[in-house]
């Protein structure tokens, strides 16, 4: 019989709302038992709509963590503080899932892999895009060869204009950025993972603060108040790994393009290639024939049934209780996790010193 978790969440705003939360409610082996955020108000809704019996409400954290029933902490705070959250949750004995990206810096991300390597607790990081159908059968396929080596890459997280205007998004001190932190990580974390490759060797990054300072702007949430626009709107980077493999990541929340996309990847190998646009296909040679592959990842044909037996985050959420259950690491590591961090800042400091970020 499956261990039930007793489950708390730190931070109940809108990630906590629209996806741990939700997620966590579907699972039978998950008890939401306690609920904080620094607006009462939040915690207390959370609760009334997800609590179990007798959950308790918290403002602060730190109170929370003195529940010795408490098995696993969701950290779903602003960037700045998922990495003291996280180590003191660690640290009182419980298991954690951290919202992307790992920390606001990657000094902060490496302190948080040395707390769950010292606790011996699990740790993880909500990159639930690994968890779609897509992205899963690509995985497959890159396991099995069909691409063979990938030596080039590129990570898509580009809005032509959707700036998200509530919440602390624009405010590089809590965030530590922009659509590059937000969801040009996803994109890069998502490559990364199918090359299966995590040793940088250098990286080159720009950034830009175009179309921030535009009044009355066209976008996704209406206008953007621009005194408050203190991040760039976008931002790029070119990754040169160890063993030569490389990587360009395009990250927007505002620019002119028409070809959009987030949390995408185009892979190149030396057996076949792939891209996640339009669906996800596959391309390379058989036979001394090219060939191009769309891949049907839902059942068709089938009323009242569209093939997806399980969301991105539905399956995110189970395969990290059964990792705690079973004792294995989480689909999504500490150590990966920390990569992409690293990756993240050293664009952002190349952007700034117009120098290229050279790692050891």
């Amino acid at each position: 019989m499956s261990k039930t978790f007793r489950i708390a969440i730190i931070g109940c705003g809108g990630i906590a709302n629209g996806k741990h939360m939700p997620a966590l409610s579907k699972r039978p082996n998950a008890q939401m038992v306690a609920f904080c955020d620094i607006i009462e108000e939040r915690a207390v809704e959370a609760k009334e709509k997800y609590g179990a019996e007798g959950a308790k409400v918290y403002t602060d954290y730190q109170e929370l963590l003195k529940d010795k029933t408490i098995d696993i902490v969701h950290v779903c705070t602003p960037n700045d503080s998922h990495a003291e959250i996280a180590i003191a949750a660690l640290e009182s004995d419980k298991h954690v899932m951290c919202e992307k990206p790992m920390a606001k810096t990657a000094a902060d991300a490496r302190r948080m892999v040395e707390a769950a390597e010292r606790t011996g607790k699990k740790l993880t990081v909500g990159y639930n895009n690994r968890f779609r159908s897509d992205s899963q059968y690509l995985k497959k396929v890159c396991e099995d060869g069909t691409l063979g080596e990938v030596y080039y890459a590129k990570a898509h997280a580009i809005r032509r204009r959707a700036v998200p205007t509530w919440g602390v998004f624009l405010d590089e001190e809590k965030q530590g950025g922009g659509p590059l932190i937000d969801i040009g990580t996803h994109a890069l974390d998502l490559t990364l993972w199918m090359m299966d490759n995590y040793e940088p060797a250098v990286v080159l990054g720009s950034s830009f603060h175009k179309l921030g300072g535009k009044e009355n702007a066209a976008n996704s949430w209406g206008p953007w108040d621009p005194a408050k626009f203190t991040v760039e709107d976008s931002a790029f980077g070119m990754i040169k790994m160890k063993n030569g493999a490389t990587i360009v990541l395009e990250s927007s929340w505002a620019i002119n393009m028409t070809q959009i996309g987030e949390a995408k990847c185009t892979l190149c190998g030396t057996e076949g290639g792939a891209d996640m646009w339009d669906g996800l296909n596959i391309n390379g040679e058989k036979h001394s024939r090219l060939y191009e592959q769309k891949i049907e990842l839902n059942a068709g044909g089938v009323a009242f049934y569209d093939g997806e037996t399980i969301r991105d985050i539905d399956l995110e959420m189970q395969l990290w209780l059964e990792a705690i259950e079973q004792d294995k690491d989480p689909v999504v590591t500490p150590k990966q996790a920390c990569v992409v961090s690293e990756i993240l800042e050293a664009i952002y400091e190349s952007a700034r010193t117009g120098q290229a970020v050279v790692f050891e």
